[in-house]
């Protein structure tokens, strides 16, 4: 077997795994976004006029990206989840790192243990980690019950339904996937690096600062992307933890599905979710890239 054919054998599975995972779905989207919804099954027209089995004329329009463009609510929608998923990942990272550098500091006997404590919550379904979450903010739940029992308030505290109930159960969620990038990247640092900063007369603070810290970019980077971006399209917690002001792209997406019927506008609210995300992501590789 020669050498180029093993090479072959090799790149073949997966790129056949994103055409049949990725790319003929993305097209299938795209071509929905492209027609005019019918009350039909589908529910969607043609985006070409056809003669037998050939294609004749392109009858498609870019109507639904620019009502999208038009109507606030979806401005709204793609807006706040971008924001939403912006501060999650930073509160993710400030909790976190400190997590990381100490699990990646700590001795092999501790280290394994520390890291199966992180995984841990990864064991059980995360539907029923949010519900749980639910229990505990509710009115009657765990917190405002501990809390008026020993006095420190005299009615239950709202958290229900508010920005605090979205973000927390985010950063619950998603804080292990930044975690897991983060001691990856700390746990190869070099400590004679840090030994020789000393030497040289640096401080602690000085030495993470200048040392630490930018050598462990890769992980900050990969962390912040792994919770930005589902976090962007997060549709479970919003639903069942946020009220209405809490609008999000994956829950106005949802109701344009699933109750709507809409599934053209619904596709092109899909499109520029993913070109939201995708054009950060490669302006970032590019970026590094160049570093490199």
């Amino acid at each position: 077997m020669t050498q180029r054919l093993k090479r072959y054998l090799v790149v073949i599975p997966p790129f056949a795994w994103l055409l049949l995972f990725f790319l003929i779905p993305f097209f299938v989207v795209f071509q929905v976004s492209l027609a005019d919804l019918r009350l039909q099954r589908p529910p969607f027209t043609s985006i070409f006029e056809w003669d037998g089995w050939w294609p004749t004329n392109f009858t498609g329009d870019l109507e639904n990206y620019w009502f999208l463009l038009e109507d606030s609510l979806y401005i709204n929608s793609y807006l706040n989840s971008l924001k939403t998923a912006f501060f999650s990942s930073l509160v993710c990272l400030a909790v976190g790192y400190p997590i990381a550098y100490v699990i990646a500091r700590a001795s092999p006997n501790w280290r394994n243990t520390l890291l199966l404590l992180v995984i841990l919550p990864f064991w059980t379904s995360s539907l029923l980690r949010i519900y749980a979450l639910i229990g505990m903010y509710s009115t009657n739940g765990f917190i405002n019950t501990t809390l008026m029992k020993i006095g420190i308030i005299s009615e239950p505290l709202q958290m229900m339904n508010t920005d605090f109930a979205v973000y927390s159960a985010i950063v619950i969620t998603y804080l292990p996937l930044m975690i897991l990038p983060l001691y990856a990247t700390l746990q190869k640092l070099d400590e004679d690096l840090l030994e020789a900063s000393s030497d040289l007369g640096a401080s602690p603070f000085k030495s993470f600062w200048q040392v630490t810290l930018p050598l462990s970019a890769p992980g900050i980077i990969a962390g912040c992307l792994l919770v930005f971006i589902p976090a962007v399209g997060e549709y479970v917690i919003p639903a069942l933890m946020g009220g209405p002001g809490q609008l999000m792209i994956g829950k106005t997406l949802w109701t344009e599905y699933f109750n709507n019927r809409d599934w053209p506008l619904a596709s092109s609210v899909a499109m520029i979710m993913l070109a939201v995300l995708v054009i950060p992501m490669m302006w970032l590789r590019n970026a590094q890239s160049v570093r490199d």
